[in-house]
């Protein structure tokens, strides 16, 4: 990756240091409430009514959520969940600065999460966390290498396809490209983190490893022509009303098709193991009583009963070693062992964000012909 595109003075480049220079201007008083030290034990606790604030996504997750986990949770520590759908988080972060969060939890993709830290501030460090969620202490290490947030849920990234309308199965990660499929695949718009790691994925194949972008950007040529999607569920859509024959999905999305009988296969990339990530952050100057609330309710997505409800709905893989993988799973063949996450990688994603600029608009423009 070239520094030069550092120099590049645009929107996004003046907003980063507007966001900066309110973080560094703002002054630290001791006696504010967010100072004081939170500790959890474990226990529930009476919050007196208060607002636990997240932020996290909204529809039939957040549908899931309300139904499976907070009306018990709400009723054990007397309080009320302010939940925010509206993504994405980094403006409404970056509204109010570090010390005036607008949310206690958050739930990130991981590119956002680390484009928020490197504004400001925000986030509570992991060595902070962890002594505050007692079932964190069977969390695998990959769940916390951000050093930000507990990974709390994922899954692994592929190549769905119709199998009644592709020529042959796709079996490898450079299947993909293959002539076949000219104008019949897709990928996402290059704001979404499944393109960026699609990108990121492809310099490593192709290329010498995850940072070289010229094989990342011949990848995209060959590539084109190629339709995008903004999310998950419209990609969905496209492969189902067969308007693509393939595309870059993550695996839960595509179980979900295939039990529900759409004749779909997919091909879980194998050459290099990105992982869709569903990670959670709490604020470092979130009010105290909040803050506590965060602890627990993070501590509860983790506990085995509950955590079940959820992977069985979205075909979740869990992060914590002491969870079984639910019937659903299992019947894909999916374990939760040292084995079965080996080789798993988390791509570089800040020095993606030093870069990020010339890397969208030169996609934008492979993409755009």
């Amino acid at each position: 990756m070239d520094d030069r595109s550092k120099a590049k003075l645009n929107r996004r480049t003046i907003l980063k240091g507007a966001v900066a220079a309110a973080a560094s201007t703002s002054v630290f008083n001791i006696n504010h409430a967010w100072s004081k030290d939170v500790l959890w034990d474990g226990k529930p606790f009476d919050a007196g009514g208060a607002q636990l604030h997240m932020a996290e996504w909204g529809g039939f997750w957040e549908e899931s959520v309300r139904k499976y986990l907070l009306p018990d949770f709400e009723k054990d520590f007397n309080c009320k969940i302010a939940w925010d759908s509206s993504f994405p988080w980094f403006p409404k972060f970056a509204a109010g600065g570090p010390k005036n969060p607008p949310f206690a939890l958050a739930n990130w993709n991981l590119a956002d999460m680390h484009k928020t830290a490197r504004a400001g501030d925000y986030f509570l460090p992991l060595d902070d966390v962890l002594p505050n969620i007692p079932n964190a202490a069977n969390l695998w290490d990959f769940a916390k290498v951000t050093g930000l947030g507990i990974t709390w849920a994922y899954g692994r990234y592929t190549f769905g396809y119709r199998t009644d309308l592709i020529d042959a199965p796709i079996k490898t990660f450079k299947d993909f490209w293959r002539p076949s499929l000219v104008g019949k695949r897709a990928t996402y718009v290059t704001v979404n983190e499944l393109q960026m790691t699609f990108f990121l994925t492809a310099c490593a194949v192709y290329g010498k490893d995850q940072y070289d972008t010229k094989a990342g950007y011949e990848a995209m040529k060959q590539l084109a022509p190629v339709k995008t999607s903004d999310f998950t569920g419209n990609m969905q859509a496209l492969l189902e009303r067969g308007e693509i024959q393939a595309c870059v999905q993550w695996d839960g999305e595509m179980w979900a098709m295939e039990d529900r009988g759409v004749k779909t296969a997919q091909y879980i990339w194998e050459e290099q193991k990105p992982l869709l990530t569903q990670t959670r952050t709490i604020s470092k100057y979130a009010d105290p009583v909040q803050k506590k609330l965060a602890f627990a309710l993070m501590d509860r997505t983790l506990d085995p009963k509950v955590f079940s409800k959820f992977a069985e709905l979205f075909y979740l893989r869990p992060t914590c070693k002491n969870m079984d993988v639910t019937p659903k799973m299992t019947a894909k063949g999916i374990t939760n062992t040292a084995d079965s996450i080996k080789g798993f990688w988390i791509p570089d994603y800040q020095k993606y964000l030093d870069h990020s600029d010339e890397i969208e608009e030169t996609v934008n423009g492979i993409f755009a012909g």
